[in-house]
């Protein structure tokens, strides 16, 4: 018996998520424009914020862009944000969506060079608090250069393939057997099961220790994310001069953020300090040896050409030749050209992983949108501008983070460097103070924000990847596992601001 149509349309309504979820999205849609007309736009703003990150912290139950997408499309036609503004929004964000689509892209391309790499740290390197303590300040270090989302790419490649790996062992499917789904646990066999969860445990504390060493990174240089870029040109700062002008607060802070990775390792604490069990090592030992003696000279060659194109990557993003993107676009070329993959379906894959996500973030442009338009960061703004000179810096500290933990810490920037500057042309602060508040907004923005995904694009990307739901890292999980790096970071960051500036 064929079910009934309004049956049917309840059931493809957002797929296979569970039945409160979907009753949940719709409650959402209904109560958003009773409370817009009863309440006003400011309370029917924040209560879209909160709904959006509702969808956030349940991306495994759903991914967020299309319960996200619905809420961000209601609140345009209920006018809470123009289209134009949300184009708006998108197009000052050009360079990160250019960096999704192609750099992303170029990453998977590299996952030879990288897993071949990873592997080697991982089978030499036999403590974890040092193998930790390594994920994080190399994750530090080449965002500090290079970008945070291309980093966590690199991180999530080498995370998919190490899981690949195990679970195709743990299926009992040969390595070399096409088609094996590493999605499902249904072929795992009983005496693997267990081995498989300690693994993920092990995955998922390397994986956050990386993707707190890119904010730790990412805070100390021009380069390191968006918003530097965009507060060193309000300013007027260059390299060099960004980097001396962080570095009383950046400094402690990296310090006190790779201690306090080892102290988790040590202690256990918030879900870490997961040991890889021996038979996982065993396995990856297996395959390490299996591709040796396997290797012959043009899959050699292969590792030659992704070596020498990542040394052009890491120049190329280093000196900044070009924008993020367009060097991610170069790397897709020479990669793909020189080891001899010309089909075009075998290209698309490359992009399966970060065109989800480049949609996810424009819908998340339409919530800044809402934002902005509504003026919802406005009276925070304003009152510490009103307070005494003395105080503004930590203040600024604290505001920038509060806000760049719930929203994006791009946008909070933009919104803050602009009324600074807009300050001090109307010579409400002097140059001077101007420098501290703008060292403030950085920090701020850059540390506190570690707190959730939605304040980090990095920890977002993470999420909403395909390595995610395989380690079981759920919105919630990335919270418990930053909480005691959102401490430190935050504590030793307005020391820092304090006592500094």
């Amino acid at each position: 018996m064929s079910e009934s149509p309004i049956s049917a349309l309840w059931n493809n309504f957002l797929g296979d998520s569970p039945v409160w979820y979907k009753q949940t999205i719709i409650g959402f849609l209904v109560l958003n424009p009773i409370v817009l007309a009863v309440a006003g736009p400011v309370v029917g703003g924040w209560l879209l914020i909160a709904e959006f990150i509702f969808t956030l912290a349940l991306a495994l139950r759903c991914y967020p862009l299309q319960p996200g997408g619905l809420l961000a499309i209601e609140a345009i036609i209920l006018g809470l944000a123009q289209p134009h503004s949300v184009y708006h929004e998108a197009e000052a964000n050009f360079e990160v969506i250019l960096l999704l689509m192609f750099m992303v892209a170029g990453i998977y391309f590299m996952k030879d060079l990288l897993l071949f790499v990873f592997t080697k740290i991982l089978l030499n390197v036999r403590s974890k608090k040092l193998l930790s303590f390594l994920f994080s300040i190399v994750a530090a270090f080449l965002s500090a250069f290079l970008d945070a989302l291309t980093v966590t790419a690199v991180l999530i490649s080498v995370g998919v393939g190490f899981y690949a790996v195990f679970h195709r062992v743990a299926s009992g499917v040969a390595l070399t057997e096409l088609g094996h789904d590493h999605t499902q646990d249904d072929s795992v066999s009983t005496d693997c099961s267990d081995d498989l969860e300690r693994f993920r445990a092990f995955l998922r504390s390397l994986l956050m220790h990386g993707a707190v060493g890119t904010a730790l990174g990412g805070v100390c240089t021009l380069v390191g994310e968006p918003q530097n870029l965009l507060i060193a040109t309000v300013a007027g700062w260059d390299f060099q001069t960004f980097f001396l002008h962080m570095a009383p607060i950046t400094m402690p802070v990296l310090a006190c953020g790779l201690l306090t990775c080892v102290l988790l390792e040590m202690t256990g604490w918030f879900g870490y300090g997961a040991l890889m069990p021996e038979n996982v090592r065993q396995v990856l030992v297996n395959f390490d040896e299996g591709q040796q003696a396997a290797s012959t000279s043009r899959s050699n060659a292969k590792l030659w050409i992704q070596a020498v194109v990542a040394a052009i990557l890491v120049v190329g993003l280093a000196l900044h030749l070009a924008s993020v993107g367009l060097i991610g676009l170069m790397v897709i070329v020479l990669l793909t050209a020189f080891n001899g993959i010309t089909d075009e379906h075998e290209i698309g894959h490359a992009f399966q992983e970060a065109l989800p996500f480049t949609a996810l973030l424009v819908v998340f442009f339409a919530i800044v949108a809402v934002i902005h338009e509504q003026h919802l960061f406005t009276p925070v703004i304003e009152s510490v501008l009103a307070m005494p000179s003395e105080v503004r810096p930590a203040m600024f500290f604290l505001a920038n983070g509060l806000l760049s933990a719930i929203s994006d810490n791009v946008f909070v920037a933009t919104v803050y460097i602009s009324e600074i500057d807009a300050a001090l042309k109307a010579g409400e602060i002097d140059r001077a103070e101007f420098d501290r508040l703008a060292i403030a907004i950085n920090t701020g923005t850059n540390l506190p924000s570690v707190a959730t995904p939605n304040g980090q694009a990095a920890f977002l990307f993470l999420l909403t990847s395909a390595l995610a739901p395989l380690i079981r890292l759920s919105y919630g999980q990335m919270v418990l596992m930053a909480l005691p790096y959102t401490i430190v970071l935050t504590v030793v960051g307005f020391a820092a601001v304090t006592l500094t500036l």
